[in-house]
């Protein structure tokens, strides 16, 4: 077969003949006017148009420039696409702003300074409620530094689709080699056998990408042409066509790589060479942000081509043996309703038992919500002097990524070798694996663990605890056990109105005029013996905020509020962890502030549990509002109060939990209140 040199064509931003795809509302490329977009002054037109732009300004109180998109009502999956630049030091975010939400939701974040325009691009997900995009652009106060946009189209399906006909392709992005790249191709010379693009309507002005070896200096030359990284969940059939001859020798792969860097070769055709256009399908499965990447390796400069044409995405699954067939989260536990699909090995000596603690000052409760089950082993439930507990999960399919989480705590072992231990069985009820195992005895506090592991058949997992001898042995316990697919180091980060304190105080505010301390954010246990959490209830080991009574005097209140919210016609639900104990402890309260007054939604008063206790509640707000979290110190200096965990979230709440207004009593409240 004679060789095939394809055309090269210049990548520019004019010039190309291309049938574009439709542009759904909210599109704009800035030429006459802002398409309905409204700013706060700090964006501005270019005379020539064609751009708008954020420049920093030294004077300014307020660095951040926000852009907001007019109401959008687009019911089907949609691709935000920006062309934008930032010159100097600064940022540039794209939001999703539901209006009956009270929070914006971070799509994607750019921070890389750019001679030239990039392209950006975020999925829009199908839904029937309205919203708009707000885009917020930074530049560095500091520097000479602006944030432009070029252009912002939204186009129907999937940021992973494209059909090569815009003059961004969709943000695909060519790993730069010196000898092999990804080029766009199209029809330059009707002699060649892969001039036209693969497209039905007979079009031959069509374009599709595409690398030869013509250059290839060295062996295994690579060329890797990069999708945009996903921005939500993605789950279906990922869908193109190919042209391929190999002649002596190329090696033409998929993979995906997700954040961590980490690639997966996910499909590599079967013909060595295609005679025309070979539609190809992969199942893909994104549970967590990832990278499609399409990679192709030559031998020599006789190495043949590659060329891609319309790629699609649809959420159906290519091939059905590959859908999935068992959801992970059915190995998951709380313990409050039974043990779930847990089951253990010899049912004439269990090892393990369903155990609750009601609020006390002496005993820890569990990690759900301080007053619910967990699991215990003890040498109590055993009817020998030594036991071997082991307790196991539901299998699962192999071949995939599983993240395990669950919480432990460790009390009264001598010896941590053998105290809790997790293996990985096999179908045939073999251990494949250690995974983890206690290596030191721990503190009385819940403490998180997170597993990453794979398998290649059905597997399933199994907690063990050991006891040989009695006087080595105390308590072990589990607790609220989630599975997820993926890899734990890979989190989808904390949504809006979530804050658990490891990254600092989510925008939280110290009010200074009608308090006399402020909360406190730390890690470990608080200075003053006898009250005060020993860890924070995320991980055992992470950070929460909280009064400390020997910087304060009796009745001294610290308030700590939230950043201003949007108010919602429907309702809010508060979700947070509150510790207090300790016989001086005082009040802890959670107001809603609206229009300039202060609501009482919740209270406690005096000493409640060494736990961490779980509150929600249900608030209604069509104002914007403030949530306020306030303490009051006790009569003496063990009165410490903490918070963690906070979640505000659409209502109303699924589980009330601790949903009484007002509980709690102590002999020094008119003390305290005065």
């Amino acid at each position: 077969m004679s060789r095939v040199r394809l055309p090269l064509l210049a990548l520019c931003l004019c010039g190309l003949l291309r049938a574009q795809q439709p542009l759904l509302p909210g599109s704009c490329s800035f030429e006459s006017g802002t398409c309905g977009y409204t700013h706060d002054g700090r964006w501005s037109m270019n005379e020539e148009g064609h751009l708008i732009s954020a420049e920093s300004s030294p004077s300014a109180r307020q660095q951040t420039a926000v852009l907001l998109s007019p109401v959008l009502e687009h019911q089907e999956w949609s691709c935000v696409r920006l062309v934008y630049q930032i010159s100097g030091q600064g940022s540039l975010q794209l939001h999703l702003r539901p209006l009956l939400d009270s929070f914006d939701y971070t799509l994607w974040t750019s921070v890389k300074a750019s001679d030239s325009w990039l392209i950006g691009s975020a999925d829009l997900p199908n839904t029937t409620e309205p919203y708009q995009i707000l885009l917020e652009g930074r530049p560095d106060a500091d520097n000479k530094s602006s944030v432009s946009i070029f252009e912002v189209h939204i186009v129907p399906g999937y940021c992973v689709e494209c059909n090569f006909e815009e003059h961004h392709l969709c943000g695909y992005s060519n790993s730069w080699n010196p000898n092999v790249n990804w080029y766009v191709g199209g029809m330059r010379e009707p002699e060649s056998n892969l001039l036209d693009n693969h497209i039905h309507s007979g079009d031959h002005r069509g374009h599709f990408m595409y690398v030869d070896s013509l250059y290839v200096k060295h062996f295994q030359e690579v060329a890797k042409l990069t999708l945009p990284m996903t921005t939500v969940p993605l789950a279906g059939c990922l869908s193109f066509y190919y042209h391929r001859d190999q002649e002596l020798g190329n090696i033409f792969t998929v993979f995906t790589r997700d954040q961590l860097g980490h690639y997966e070769e996910v499909w590599r055709p079967e013909e060595y060479t295609t005679k025309g256009w070979t539609l190809a399908g992969i199942d893909l499965k994104a549970p967590h942000p990832l990278e499609v990447v399409f990679e192709v390796a030559f031998n020599s400069a006789r190495g043949g081509y590659v060329a891609i044409d319309d790629v699609t995405f649809s959420p159906q699954f290519c091939h059905a043996a590959t859908e999935p067939t068992v959801d992970p989260s059915v190995a998951s536990c709380d313990f409050e309703d039974g043990l779930c699909l847990y089951y253990q090995e010899k049912v004439e000596n269990k090892v393990w038992s369903r155990y609750s603690v009601k609020p006390n000052a002496y005993k820890i409760g569990d990690h759900t919500t301080g007053t619910g089950c967990f699991l215990l082993a003890h040498t109590h439930f055993a009817s020998m002097p030594g036991y071997v507990g082991r307790l196991h999960g539901p299998y699962l399919p192999g071949n995939h990524k599983y993240c395990l989480r669950f919480y432990y705590m460790l009390h009264g072992f001598r010896k941590a070798d053998n105290a809790l231990v997790v293996y990985i069985y096999d179908e045939n009820n073999v251990a494949q694996g250690k995974v983890w195992s206690l290596t030191d005895t721990s503190r009385a506090v819940w403490t998180q663990v997170d597993i990453t592991y794979m398998k290649p058949m059905a597997s399933k997992i199994v907690f063990a605890s050991i006891c040989n001898r009695f006087w080595d042995c105390g308590l072990v316990a589990i607790d609220d056990i989630t599975v997820s697919l993926g890899d734990c180091r890979v989190t989808a980060g904390s949504a809006p109105g979530e804050c658990d304190f490891e990254s600092g105080t989510c925008g939280y505010i110290q009010e200074s005029k009608h308090d006399q301390a402020d909360w406190l954010r730390v890690r470990g246990h608080t200075p003053t013996s006898y009250t005060g959490p020993m860890g924070d209830h995320t991980t055992g080991v992470g950070h929460f905020m909280y009064i400390e009574a020997s910087l304060m005097r009796p009745g001294h209140r610290a308030r700590m509020l939230t950043s201003e919210m949007r108010g919602s016609s429907s309702a809010r639900c508060l979700t947070f962890y509150f510790h207090m104990h300790g016989s001086g402890t005082g009040i802890m309260s959670v107001l809603l502030r609206s229009r300039g007054s202060d609501k009482l939604l919740w209270r406690r008063r005096g000493e409640q549990s060494v736990s961490w206790t779980r509150a929600m509640l249900d608030y209604h707000c069509e104002t914007q509002h403030q949530i306020i979290f306030e303490a009051i110190r006790g009569p003496s200096l063990r009165s410490d109060i903490a918070l963690d965990d906070v979640s505000i979230r659409r209502g109303p709440c699924e589980d009330p939990g601790d949903s009484a207004p007002y509980s709690g009593s102590s002999e020094y409240f008119n003390e305290i209140d005065n």
